[in-house]
């Protein structure tokens, strides 16, 4: 397989071992989102460190991973985006709909601050 999903506490990371995420790889990340958010999860971080180039069917992919999240109130957080794959996240107007982080460090805090929102939000803290 083209990546590796490595469930956490109160997430899941989903790891590239190949530096493409095109119409080859694509189908396989949206099937692995889907069952990843079937079985519980709503917090997805992406480490996109080796992926040197995506297309459209890989951008496709990434905002499936990013509905499904939303859809269940959760964080979608892509990290380690490369020049092409930022210049094309860029082109397509996306850099204001994914969030991206600059590593693992980032993205764990922001999915802290994200459940920290989303509880006080529902009003879950109580003092």
């Amino acid at each position: 397989m083209s990546f590796e999903s490595k469930k956490n506490d109160n997430y899941s990371v989903i790891t590239f071992s190949t530096d493409k995420l095109d119409a080859i790889v694509a189908p396989d990340l949206k099937s692995e989102l889907v069952l990843v958010s079937k079985q519980g999860e709503k917090n997805v971080i992406v480490d996109m460190t080796s992926v040197r180039y995506c297309d459209s069917s890989g951008l496709s992919a990434l905002l499936t991973g990013h509905r499904l999240c939303n859809e269940v109130q959760g964080s979608f957080i892509l990290f380690g985006i490369q020049p092409a794959v930022e210049k094309l996240i860029n082109i397509s107007q996306l850099n204001n709909v994914l969030n991206i982080k600059e590593g693992l460090p980032e993205s764990l805090d922001a999915l802290f601050v994200d459940e920290i929102e989303r509880n006080l939000g529902t009003g879950s803290l109580d003092d």
